[in-house]
């Protein structure tokens, strides 16, 4: 087709909500917003052929990287609300902290998640691209994002509403497609947006569907729906938020006429699809049903399971769509469970680690039999920085086409004796870490200091002040073995007032900190997002992760990490579980007796921290050996244990994920 014949048939399949012309300047002469035109065009008619084999992922939060990863062009100046926002820095060099702050000159992530669940999300929508697989995601469009973070003087943290102009943000589209809902106080109407997710390679794309309630017909109420992610302060809204993803879901699937074979519930937010969909039904055609849902739980830790009473259900739910809870999804007279639903009514179950399965074996017994695992991944394309990119292609007979194939990336084996590579290797982190420096040079940050950072959502059996622990130990390792710089990064819900808590002990341990800066740096970062986390996680020496075992379901950030190369130092939870005889770092602290789960909120801190600062202290002991004021010993162990990360991140990517999903839990052929 030509380029006038792709662009009208783009607006055939795509109704474009453009009244004033603003989109028509970036869609058209084969280009969608810079992007292959012919790739929207060829998943849109695939996804309304019939028998296409659909695949519908559900999710409440995506994190897509739309800020490193494809970036749309547009022909439009970027919105100030559209960039990201000047970010302040709380750390023991106040002076740098009182007149500098990070700015960095780029577009903002899409802010429709709020951490690793939905940057999860965002990995395995970009994966089912780079397969070509006929899938879609369903979302929300989260008029007010999650939240901005504030560090305030003694007081923690203040979260801050967030603003953005989705209405100018690159390769978002509102469309004139509207649906409804129907609930028992009032119906509420709901804008369609459109956001294509392309594979690295722009040869195929996956259209994301997300949900807007901010418009005129709806009343204020309804309007606000959308408004925040996560909102739990009131039960109505945590639960009417619930009940949008998935009737809003179906309904938006049906009036794209999109056939889906498969409805993919990323953990039990989005278990109302179910009901929707059995609405009517009898027992032989929903079991029939049954068989098209599966179902990825996400969490071990007890307030990441939805309880809601049938009273609230009632008040907001159809009698009909009550009943399909209370049959499917009862926990005992009076409560609804969504976890025991979206179990109930899936074909397929996983959790997503090795050892979340044997948790949720303890915690739902019944289910033993039916939940498998298949461990979460990181899409390779995005988490894989450009130094180590141009390494490996460096070395094209040992990782032939590692992009496309980063299973390839266990090779790195052969090359333990390859003085070449090794040397290789360390410069490509160094290079790395240098721009680490750079983005942080106000405060001194020095590429020859050993570096390590804790950096992820802010909760209690994370325990983000564990290495705070005892600030005297700190300086005498620093003092005794090398100096050292810590970074700490990482939000807390709006709501966990035990998170807050973490977050003032920590600001407020730094506050105290009088000790020498150029031995022991320790900086806290405001609004860590996936920007900040693609650099960190890249940069660092060693990626701290020290949850209370076993409450991590599975952990991501340490798998970015390790295909950097940068060393592990962990506690054995989540992923790190199936790798804990593998050198990739230091494995340290309290362990759950098998079989047992213990309680989240004893959090062992006293012994765990004795255990990470010894622990800590071997590690600085062999860095300064390996690294000797720049120059680096190319035979070090610390080399080998970089290159055994990068073996161990050949498992531990979304491609591995999406063979064993395609497999286990959708039963493609």
């Amino acid at each position: 087709m030509s380029k006038e014949q792709l662009t009208d048939k783009f607006y055939s399949l795509v109704q474009v909500d453009d009244p004033d012309g603003r989109y028509a300047k970036d869609i058209g002469k084969g280009a969608y917003f810079g992007m292959p035109l012919e790739r929207i065009i060829e998943a849109e008619e695939r996804l309304r052929s019939p028998g296409g084999g659909g695949i519908a992922y559900f999710s409440m939060e995506y994190g897509l990287a739309t800020s490193c990863y494809n970036k749309f062009s547009s022909s439009l100046p970027l919105k100030e609300e559209n960039k990201l926002p000047e970010n302040a820095v709380f750390s023991n060099f106040r002076v740098a902290d009182y007149f500098f702050a990070l700015q960095a000159d780029n577009i903002i992530d899409l802010p429709i998640y709020s951490g690793g669940l939905g940057v999860l999300a965002g990995d395995t929508i970009k994966t089912m691209a780079d397969y070509k697989l006929p899938a879609v995601g369903i979302g929300i469009l989260w008029n007010s994002g999650y939240f901005r973070q504030k560090f305030w003087f003694k007081y923690g943290q203040a979260p801050e509403k967030m603003h953005w102009d989705p209405h100018t943000y690159p390769g978002l589209v509102p469309l004139k497609n509207r649906i409804r809902i129907s609930l028992k106080p009032e119906d509420v109407n709901f804008r369609l947006w459109k956001y294509y997710v392309y594979s690295y390679k722009h040869d195929a794309v996956i259209p994301l569907i997300l949900l807007d309630s901010n418009i005129d017909s709806n009343s204020e109420r309804a309007k606000n729906l959308t408004g925040q992610l996560y909102r739990s302060d009131n039960v109505f809204l945590k639960l009417l938020q619930r009940v949008i993803l998935g009737f809003g879901g179906i309904n938006a699937l049906a009036e794209m006429g999109y056939n889906v074979d498969i409805y993919h519930l990323n953990e039990g937010h989005a278990v109302f699809a179910f009901v929707a969909k059995a609405r009517g039904l009898d027992n032989r055609e929903t079991e029939k049903l049954r068989e098209r849902f599966v179902y990825t739980c996400h969490t071990p830790v007890e307030a990441g399971h939805d309880r809601f009473s049938f009273d609230d259900l009632s008040k907001v739910l159809k009698k009909e769509d009550v009943d399909i809870v209370e049959r499917f999804g009862k926990e005992r007279p009076g409560l609804a469970n969504l976890t025991l639903l979206s179990m109930n009514i899936a074909s397929a179950i996983n959790a997503v680690s090795h050892n979340h399965q044997k948790v949720m074996h303890i915690q739902f017994p019944k289910y033993k039999d039916r939940i498998q695992y298949v461990t979460n991944g990181v899409h390779p394309y995005t988490w894989m920085s450009r130094p180590f990119m141009d390494l490996f292609a460096q070395f094209p007979a040992v990782f032939p086409d590692f992009k496309s194939n980063p299973m390839v990336l266990a090779k790195a084996a052969e090359l333990r004796q390859d003085n070449d590579f090794r040397s290789r290797l360390w410069q490509a982190h160094q290079s790395n870490k240098a721009g680490l420096c750079k983005f942080l040079n106000k405060w001194k940050l020095d590429e020859n200091i050993f570096t390590i950072c804790w950096a992820r959502r802010i909760a209690a059996y994370k325990r983000p002040s564990l290495i705070l622990h005892d600030i005297g130990k700190l300086m005498r390792i620093a003092e005794e073995t090398g100096p050292l710089q810590i970074i700490l990064a990482g939000k807390a819900h709006p709501n966990d007032n035990l998170g807050f808590t973490y977050i003032n002990e920590v600001l407020d341990k730094v506050d105290k900190l009088n000790e020498d800066y150029s031995k022991l740096k320790i900086i806290v970062l405001e609004n860590y997002d996936i920007s900040m986390g693609k650099l960190l996680t890249s940069s660092v020496d060693v990626w701290l992760n020290n949850p209370l075992p076993p409450f991590e379901a599975s952990g991501t950030s340490g798998m970015k990490a390790i295909l950097n190369g940068v060393l592990q130092m962990s506690t054995i939870d989540g992923w790190v579980a199936e790798v804990s005889d593998r050198p990739i770092g230091a494995f340290f602290g309290y362990k759950n007796n098998e079989g047992m789960i213990g309680n989240e909120f004893d959090l062992h801190m006293q012994e765990d921290s004795a255990e990470l600062y010894a622990t800590l202290a071997r590690l600085i002991g062999l860095y300064y050996k390996t690294n000797r004021q720049g120059k680096a010993d190319a035979s070090s162990a610390w080399i080998d244990m970089m290159i055994e990360c990068i073996c161990v991140a050949a498992n531990f990517n979304t491609y591995r994920m999406l063979d064993q999903y395609k497999s286990l839990v959708w039963k493609l052929p």
